[in-house]
């Protein structure tokens, strides 16, 4: 069977091959340790889902608009003004099966052969595969510890051509866990505005910040970048929603129209009953977003002085996600070789950072219980500490 050239250009998700290794050495009844998928361990809450269920007893099981319940883009457009300063109307809103597909959607409908789209490394490993697949040529900064794992308004003016079409933000980012303060966010919106290009801003972690860390959405900056810019987000992350598969895509009119037509060919509407739940989700009190963030807080400050006592591993304190993202050159040439031996050794799976365009990291994933990562963390020191002696 001759399959299209367009599959060759793409790898299979090491996120998710990973996470399914672990998944079925569980199975087997295997100890498995596992900080390797990018989903809060908590349960949705209680009221998000009770709305689902009573969204099912009415009868709210049939097909919806493609574009996604009205009530549902209002309450969107209603956060973004509210929350994030972005004057958004329901019609700048698709809902979407989930983020990543708000921003496959956004990649069909802007992406030609030819154009090019700036993506920072390290970063969330289907940016680069959702560009492949439209047609055009990922452009790569590589970024380190030394600024944050941030790229410069310098390096986006340098690597932008007459070619460039988008540049992809992730702030908070999977998976560094960094967060462009303001400041940052200010200088990178004058390069794109100066360029005349387009930036996507992937917002799926927002609400998941630390100490005084102030996230900042770069359309709210002034009202020249707000016209260049696209909001991806959704809510697996902030309401433990990642199964529910409810994204959603805020652009100017035209675009999210562009969108519309590619959806109602592929997927149609998005779940109808689930919808429910995702208006709830907004229009309720966010008690329990902010319980949730007060865990991983706690979560993270034990991981973190855990991974930085492991003679040759070294982290810097995430601001926002719920990852380390862990430096291992001292110690392994190649993350895949490292975490496959983690993995088959002492029960551990972590993931690779060669997935996110840094082969001499790793990303941990701490949303998961204290107990796990105590005892994970412990068999990942003995680990390194046994392959340092050979």
């Amino acid at each position: 069977m001759k399959l299209a050239a367009r599959v060759d250009k793409v790898s299979p998700s090491l996120t998710l091959a990973i996470s399914a290794k672990a998944k079925a050495m569980r199975a087997e009844g295997i100890d498995v340790c596992s900080f390797s998928a990018g989903e809060p361990d908590f349960d949705t809450p209680e009221h998000i889902k009770l709305a689902a269920q009573k969204a099912l007893e009415a009868g709210k099981t049939k097909y919806g608009p493609a574009a996604g319940e009205p009530k549902l883009r209002e309450a969107i457009a209603q956060k973004l003004s509210r929350e994030n300063g972005l004057n958004y109307k329901a019609e700048n809103i698709i809902v979407t099966n989930g983020g990543k597909h708000s921003l496959f959607n956004l990649m069909l409908a802007l992406i030609e052969p030819g154009d090019e789209v700036i993506i920072p490394a390290p970063y969330w490993l289907s940016y680069p595969d959702m560009v492949k697949l439209a047609g055009g040529e990922p452009i790569i900064l590589t970024t380190g510890a030394e600024t944050g794992y941030k790229v410069t308004p310098e390096q986006l003016r340098q690597a932008i051509t007459d070619k460039t079409k988008l540049f992809v933000l992730n702030s908070p980012s999977n998976p560094t866990g960094m967060v462009y303060q303001p400041a940052e966010i200010k200088a990178l919106a004058e390069v794109i505005v100066e360029k005349d290009i387009l930036v996507v801003s992937d917002e799926i972690y927002e609400k998941i910040i630390y100490d005084d860390v102030k996230h900042l959405s770069i359309g709210a900056v002034s009202s020249d970048i707000f016209k260049n810019t696209i909001i991806s987000n959704g809510f697996a992350k902030a309401y433990s929603m990642t199964g529910w598969r409810i994204g959603y895509l805020a652009a100017p009119v035209e675009l999210i129209n562009a969108t519309l037509k590619i959806q109602s060919h592929s997927t149609s509407n998005v779940c109808t009953f689930a919808q429910y739940g995702a208006i709830a989700a907004l229009e309720s009190s966010q008690d329990c977003v902010e319980q949730m963030r007060q865990a991983f807080a706690q979560r993270r400050e034990i991981i973190y002085q855990l991974l930085n006592g492991i003679p040759g591993l070294s982290c810097t304190q995430p601001e926002g996600a719920f990852y380390m993202f862990v430096n291992i050159s001292k110690i392994s040439n190649s993350s895949l070789e490292f975490c496959n031996a983690l993995l088959e050794q002492e029960n551990v799976a972590v993931i690779p950072g060669v997935a996110f365009g840094a082969d001499d990291h790793i990303r941990i994933s701490y949303a998961t219980d204290l107990a796990t990562i105590e005892k994970g963390m412990a068999r990942l020191d003995k680990f390194v500490r046994s392959i340092s002696k050979t």
